[in-house]
Parts: structure tokens; C-alpha cells; sequence
């Protein structure tokens, strides 16, 4: 009978236990909420997907591509180069404090060296570009890293197309 008594007791304590642990709801949690009211113009409380006005995404999200590419030993822009250009410095004059780096690429056929330098006139030759088109030159840097930053890994044609390129950065 004691052990009856002591297993009602084990029990009881474990539901009081229980109970006590039990998340106890607010005192006034207020009226059920509304609709939502449309968020006013400037109005940056709301969360949202678009991108800020100037950034790298805004960038990428507006312009038809952020790199260019060229054929082997190749550094001239092409008609489809100048369209992609085109499109960067239509955003480019949007936002006229922002500045860019150009990084210049190159596969990895050839010597360190002569890559590095195969970069740099690839990247000179999109700042050319832009800069013939009315953007300020001051606000375009440029950087080779030949063939250090591969976009594809592999050594075939279509891995070698890919990474020979330059691609415009927006500077925050």
C-alpha cells in the first residue's frame, strides 16, 4: 500500500512539475492583427527583394552581363562584347559615383606571365570601350589575374572560352 501511495505521489509531482514548466500564455496579446496597409513610397521597413539602387546586384540585374569575352590570344571587342558593354554603361551613367573594376582572365594555356599580361589588355580594352561611350575613365579600374581565377575548372575548349573574359565589379 506505501509503495501505491508513494508511485500516486511520484506522479503527482511529475504533473505538477510539468504544469509549472508549461508556457503560460500573455496577459493582453491585443486584437488579432489587420491587413497589412501598402507600404508608402521610401518606406524601408517592409522586407524586399530588389536590390539596392547602385549595388553589385543592381548592376547584375539590370545589365545584359558582367563579363565580356574573347577568342584565343584575343584582346579586341566584338559586336556582341559592345552590346554587352553598351548595357553596363547605360547603367553606369545611372549611377555616376559608382566605380568599377574591370578584372582582366585568360585560360590556362600559356605562361603565368604572359597571361597576367594578356589580362590587362583585356580589361584596358573594356575600359577603353566604356570610356569611348562616355564614362569617365577615372572611375574604371583594372586588374589582371591572367589565368589564377578560372570561372570553369577543365582543360577543353569550352572551359577555355569561359575563361578567357573580363568582367565588371561595382566598387562599394
Amino acid at each position: 500500500m506505501a509503495r501505491l501511495g508513494t508511485k500516486f505521489a511520484l506522479a503527482a509531482s511529475l504533473a505538477l512539475m510539468a504544469a509549472a514548466c508549461a508556457k503560460k500564455p500573455p496577459a493582453d496579446a491585443g486584437p488579432p492583427p489587420g491587413p497589412a496597409e501598402p507600404a508608402q513610397p521610401g518606406d524601408t521597413s517592409g522586407v524586399t527583394d530588389a536590390p539596392v539602387p547602385g549595388s553589385q546586384a543592381d548592376f547584375l540585374a539590370k545589365v545584359s552581363s558582367d563579363r565580356v569575352f574573347f577568342d584565343l590570344d584575343q584582346f579586341d571587342i566584338d559586336a556582341e562584347d559592345r552590346a554587352t558593354l553598351d548595357s553596363q554603361a547605360a547603367w553606369l551613367k545611372q549611377y555616376p559615383r559608382v566605380r568599377v573594376t574591370i578584372e582582366g582572365h585568360a585560360d590556362e594555356r600559356g605562361t603565368r606571365e604572359y597571361n597576367l599580361a594578356l589580362g590587362e589588355r583585356r580589361a584596358n580594352s573594356a575600359k577603353n570601350y566604356l570610356a569611348t561611350l562616355g564614362i569617365d575613365a577615372s572611375r574604371i579600374s583594372t586588374i589582371s589575374y591572367g589565368k589564377e581565377r578560372p570561372d570553369a575548372l577543365g582543360s577543353d575548349e569550352a572551359s577555355w572560352a569561359r575563361n578567357r573574359r573580363a568582367v565588371t565589379v561595382t566598387v562599394q
